[in-house]
């Protein structure tokens, strides 16, 4: 039987943007407008902290949620925001780790808190996405309203089921005619499947989810995102801190509740010493790089 807990590895999560007062004392925190986390896994449990990142404030942890370990990344995603809109700390933006966005994410973040969820979305693992020349699920024009999709060879779908995946994920399946996918030039990058009568089928999800799932997609390869994705380096730092100075690594308790109040302490005690750092003009410490990475920089 474990007394304690010990991490075993390191993510870095969400980064979150709040706007911080510097013009009075004591510091106050306003409504965010974007937010960040990093999540530090435990063999029982793993903590979520997110903190500010302002270029011109000190970065302070605004929140903190501990879960069990097994809870997968995308499940805390949710918890996260309802706290923060708990608190009225919902940001504008929120810079995560991909581990932390699915497509429903996508959609519900903005339905429900009116978060954009700002990161790197989960590519299409299907061979189509990842072969040159390959005529993945988006290149397919999708008709919502008739229920039928186009394929960039011309040809109409004769099929659009809904389904459950094997995650228990809405999903919809759309089948194209043999006949057509038989005689189609274009099969090389579409099809492999060695049989006479073969045919395409695509699988997307219910339109809202399908349309942000492309679109963060899409944006993840465009210079603007990286530029503001950028915002997240540091947030190991926060990790490190918390580690090293603050024995974050191990619980000194049993059980969540406990755990979850060290937590909560050591997140107070980074936050004191951080304002006590920043209101005595020390400057934030940019990221470090190895000899390695600098000799290559000036290459």
């Amino acid at each position: 039987m474990m007394s304690g807990l010990r991490a075993s590895s390191a993510f870095a999560a969400m980064r979150i943007f709040l706007q911080v007062s510097s013009s009075s004392t004591p510091l106050m925190i306003k409504k965010p407008a974007m937010v960040k986390s990093v999540k530090r896994d435990g063999l029982v449990t793993s903590v979520h902290l997110t903190e500010t990142c302002e270029d011109d404030a000190p970065h302070l942890i605004a929140h903190v949620t501990t879960s069990a370990a097994a809870t997968t990344d995308e499940a805390m995603t949710e918890t996260i925001h309802a706290e923060l809109e708990q608190k009225k700390l919902t940001p504008r933006q929120h810079l995560l780790d991909s581990g932390y966005i699915t497509a429903p994410i996508l959609v519900s973040s903005h339905q429900q808190y009116g978060i954009e969820v700002i990161g790197p979305a989960r590519g299409d693992v299907k061979w189509q996405a990842n072969t040159e020349g390959g005529i993945d699920a988006s290149q397919f024009h999708i008709d919502w309203e008739q229920k039928l999709a186009i394929c960039p060879a011309g040809q109409r779908s004769i099929n659009w089921t809904p389904a459950i995946d094997d995650r228990k994920n809405e999903v919809i399946k759309i089948k194209f005619s043999t006949t057509d996918c038989s005689h189609c030039p274009r099969q090389v990058g579409c099809i492999r499947s060695e049989k006479k009568s073969k045919r395409r089928t695509i699988t997307v999800r219910p339109q809202a989810q399908h349309e942000a799932l492309q679109a963060a997609r899409r944006r993840q390869k465009t210079s603007a995102f990286a530029r503001q994705y950028v915002l997240r380096e540091g947030v190991e730092a926060t990790m490190s801190q918390g580690v090293r100075a603050f024995g974050m690594r191990r619980s000194r308790y049993i059980g969540l509740a406990k755990t979850h109040l060290q937590h909560l302490g050591i997140a107070a005690a980074i936050n004191l010493v951080r304002v006590g750092a920043w209101l005595g003009g020390e400057d934030l410490t940019p990221t470090r790089f190895s000899a390695f990475q600098r000799l290559c920089f000036e290459a």
